[in-house]
């Protein structure tokens, strides 16, 4: 969903730095070639992501939502010399595409991506991480918040994907739909949760930007 004029997104993507040819391409073959490529965090929030991860400079990041590995590699551009990006996905069948463009940016040896049920994943993990990335099953975000933000290191950053989910979480006629519903209660558990504070951006289907106190 556009939250703002067809024109003005124009205009703004316009004035946002270029994705890398890379970036590009599989921006190009995940709209050919895979099912719901609107899954793919594209131009504009990609480069958000990036934006935040230079400006973070994480040492370890972890992505709940891998896809086709679009949001990894923008994520990865900000890592240190020697950080790395954890990215969990259950679906076995996009591994080889996600890997394959892992390689070509050069960030191989740094994302390490684990095909599983990341409910199942993430208590195997050391949780110092500096940023975290949720864009997946939208019915989980509050158990995937919930298993990390007590052990997540102070001024770690998290990061929800489609909080806005096309603007029905304005409507209650809509709670009756999982997804919808499960977004509301997270938003709402996290605007009332003391140890974080955090901002709710329009950009794209909606970022919710969290840092722990």
């Amino acid at each position: 969903m556009n939250f703002i004029d067809e024109k003005l997104e124009e205009y703004v993507v316009k004035h946002t730095s270029k994705e890398s040819d890379v970036l590009y391409d599989l921006n190009r073959q995940t709209h050919i070639n895979v099912l719901q490529p609107r899954m793919l965090s594209g131009h504009l929030q990609g480069r958000v992501l990036s934006m935040l991860s230079h400006m973070i400079k994480p040492n370890r990041i972890l992505e709940i939502g891998t896809y086709t590995g679009y949001a990894a590699i923008c994520l990865a551009e900000g890592l240190t010399e020697k950080g790395e990006l954890f990215t969990i996905d259950v679906n076995y069948e996009l591994e080889d595409m996600a890997k394959n463009y892992f390689k070509k940016a050069g960030f191989q040896d740094q994302i390490k991506m684990i095909i599983g049920d990341a409910l199942e994943e993430i208590p195997k993990l050391d949780k110092n991480f500096d940023m975290v990335f949720i864009d997946a099953d939208k019915t989980n975000y509050l158990n995937y918040y919930n298993l990390l933000i007590d052990e997540l290191p102070q001024n770690s950053y998290i990061i929800a994907d489609n909080v806005l989910w096309s603007g029905k979480v304005l409507n209650e006629k809509e709670m009756n739909d999982p997804d919808t519903k499960a977004l509301s209660i997270f938003n709402k558990t996290i605007q009332d949760d003391t140890r974080v504070e955090n901002v709710l951006f329009p950009i794209r289907d909606g970022l919710m930007v969290i840092r722990k106190k």
